[in-house]
């Protein structure tokens, strides 16, 4: 032995389920029996090979001189959906009593048939390392999912394409695990055309038909759309009935929809046409002459685009049985008909051409590469499939504090000068922010507040941000409960009864919440700021003055005068400026004493720009006028820069995450 880990035979057990795979199977189980001291063969037959009306063709197999260990009669019949079904799990009862008696190294399945499936379950359930053939492709209908589940449970992969291989690849297959074979059914293909075929037409087409002048036709269900699948069919015999050639056409699999398949054709008299002969299964040998003389083959059987390249024989595939197949330049698609003229004239096109070999699925020599293939596997490797991810960043998704911050609000704030939109993650960071100047109209403010929202929101994807809503802080009187603007301050104008909630929510999918500027700097100070554990407190806001112009203030033409600019004048020394703020600040004094002698809370919070010019007026004020029971009440100044677009992200994150600080 090459690397298999030790010195004994490598136990192979195929199981074949069709006339189809078997086609497949057979050339790499004609290998391994040649080579008797390397290998033990089992084969276990199940599936359609067992049913009468499907040509019981498990006797090719007996007379290909195999010895069948295991025949396991696994269809429910009904060729209904329910049918597949009921025929994998019976199979699934049956196999685990056979794979324990059998024991083998290595249990070969091919391609996408539900029986397959039920092979690859078992034997992945009972740790027996899985080789699968023809993985990677793509084709139409179940079988496509089929493939690719039977391609997670194998450990090994037998691939008949370039593309293929890159398809397992980019499934995250261990690459080391795959073997670029190409189809063994080509090692057969490629040598037999030369083979005596006279005989053979006549005995299926009879003796008047010659070469090149008959059409084969073989068309199965499509299982996820059985309905349009059958009507196709019958377009097909009126097409064919049309076209007036000697016609031999199989009958179709066992899948789901089969039955009213032969009743099409029963209905149609396919079976006592003079022009067509109706037959249950051709031995592969005498099918490869068949096809490779054919004037045309037609339907929707994988054999025609991947077998029959190998001979050049023009073929017609109908449907998307076989959608996304490689195929070589002897293919024409019809792949929808509402009339059999479409599929009439792709006959007149097709028959009687011959076109370059094809060997797209292989070159002939599959089964040598998988034979060395099978030898190099090494059973005392773990039996554990590993796949190979792509490369991506370190995963953190894990660390609760990451998920936290990742989740984010929408944060608007409306103020009189600017609007701004930010998105501010669970723990108070404003990750993005994004500031216009507010415009004067109601009508360009929605549409900007709009844009700015729905720019905010693709900017939180690239973020790794995920949106939980909107929270929306706003000057005047609100109505939360509606998410309605009541009527705002002079310097938002034309901003009463005004239904933010509505558009918003409609444009980003949402939920929506706005409150008054004031709240919201209060709930920032709750989640965010001084005011986090304290069960009372009040926030009082200090923000833009009245316009007002005074000496020594340094601004640009028409630049409305604000806070800002107040303070930067009493600064220079502006005595009008600073008398401003000390009335200001001593009227807030006198307020926040009120609101001691009434509300008895812990804590005064002072938040806005000119909050730090009055907190000392205002502890002076309570010092000189409020009672000594209130005087210990400590009033500080915000530390959150952006107390409006914080606290409009906490009605948001403590609403949708309900956390409650």
């Amino acid at each position: 032995m090459e690397k298999n880990g030790n010195n004994r035979k490598l136990r192979v057990c195929v199981a074949t389920c069709n006339r189809a795979d078997y086609s497949k199977l057979a050339p790499i189980m004609f290998g391994i029996k040649a080579e008797p001291q390397f290998f033990e063969l089992d084969v276990v037959v199940l599936g359609s090979h067992l049913i009468d009306d499907y040509g019981n063709t498990y006797r090719m197999i007996e007379q290909d001189d195999f010895d069948i260990n295991t025949r396991l009669h696994t269809i429910v019949r009904g060729e209904d959906e329910a049918a597949m079904v009921e025929s994998v799990g019976l199979a699934l009862v049956k196999l685990p009593d056979v794979l324990n008696r059998l024991k083998p190294d290595i249990m070969i399945v091919h391609g996408d048939r539900f029986d397959a499936l039920a092979v690859a379950t078992s034997a992945a359930l009972m740790n027996i390392r899985i080789l699968h053939i023809e993985g990677g492709e793509v084709s139409g209908t179940i079988d496509d999912s089929i493939r690719h589940a039977i391609t997670k449970l194998a450990h090994y992969h037998v691939c008949c394409t370039r593309n293929a291989e890159q398809h397992l690849i980019s499934m995250c297959e261990d690459h080391d695990r795959i073997l670029l074979a190409g189809c063994p059914s080509y090692d057969k293909l490629l040598s037999a055309k030369n083979k005596d075929y006279m005989s053979i037409i006549r005995m299926w087409l009879g003796d008047d038909v010659k070469p090149k002048d008959y059409i084969v036709a073989l068309q199965h269900p499509v299982t996820t759309d059985i309905k349009h699948s059958i009507k196709m069919f019958e377009l097909t015999l009126d097409a064919l009935i049309s076209f007036n050639k000697r016609t031999l056409i199989l009958f179709p699999n066992i899948d789901a929809g089969s039955k009213e398949m032969v009743r099409v054709m029963r209905k149609k008299g396919v079976e006592h046409h003079p022009n067509f002969r109706a037959v249950k299964h051709v031995p592969f040998d005498q099918f490869i002459q068949l096809v490779a003389h054919a004037g045309c083959m037609i339907g929707n059987s994988s054999c025609g685009v991947r077998e029959v390249g190998a001979f050049g024989t023009p073929v017609i595939n109908l449907g998307t049985r076989q959608i996304g197949r490689e195929t070589g330049e002897n293919v024409l698609h019809v792949r929808d008909a509402d009339t059999q003229d479409k599929i009439l004239q792709a006959l007149h096109l097709q028959f009687g051409k011959q076109y370059p070999c094809s060997k797209i699925y292989g070159d002939g020599n599959a089964v040598p590469r998988i034979l060395k293939f099978l030898k190099s596997i090494d059973l005392q490797e773990p039996l554990q499939k590993k796949f190979c991810f792509p490369p991506v960043k370190e995963n953190i998704s894990k660390d609760i504090d990451h998920i936290l911050e990742t989740q984010s609000a929408l944060a608007v704030d409306l103020g009189g000068t600017n609007l701004r939109v930010a998105i501010v993650s669970m723990k108070g960071e404003v990750v993005k922010k994004n500031t216009q100047s507010n415009p004067k109209t109601y009508e360009e403010r929605i549409k900007l507040i709009l844009q700015m929202c729905v720019e905010a929101a693709a900017e939180a994807v690239k973020l790794n941000c995920r949106i939980l809503g909107v929270g929306i802080s706003t000057g005047g009187r609100v109505n939360p409960r509606e998410g309605i603007v009541l009527h705002s301050t002079k310097l938002i104008q034309e901003w009463s009864s005004v239904d933010l909630r509505t558009p918003i929510s409609d444009t980003l999918h949402l939920p929506v919440w706005v409150d008054n500027d004031g709240n919201c700097a209060a709930l920032a100070e709750r989640k965010f700021g001084q005011g986090k554990g304290l069960e009372n407190f009040v926030t009082l806001i200090t923000g833009t003055e009245d316009l007002l112009l005074v000496e020594g203030m340094s601004m640009k033409k028409e630049e409305t005068v604000s806070a800002h600019h107040l303070i930067q004048a009493a600064k220079l020394g502006n005595a009008k400026a600073a008398s401003i703020l000390r009335t200001a600040g001593t009227a807030l004094g006198l307020g926040v004493v009120n609101i001691l002698h009434t509300m008895n809370p812990s804590l005064v919070i002072l938040s806005g720009v000119l909050a730090s010019h009055y907190i000392n007026i205002v502890k002076d004020v309570i010092r000189q006028q409020a009672l000594f029971s209130v005087q210990t009440v400590d009033v500080v100044v915000s530390d959150l820069v952006d107390p409006a677009l914080l606290g409009a992200a906490s009605m948001v994150l403590d609403y949708t995450t309900r956390r409650v600080q």
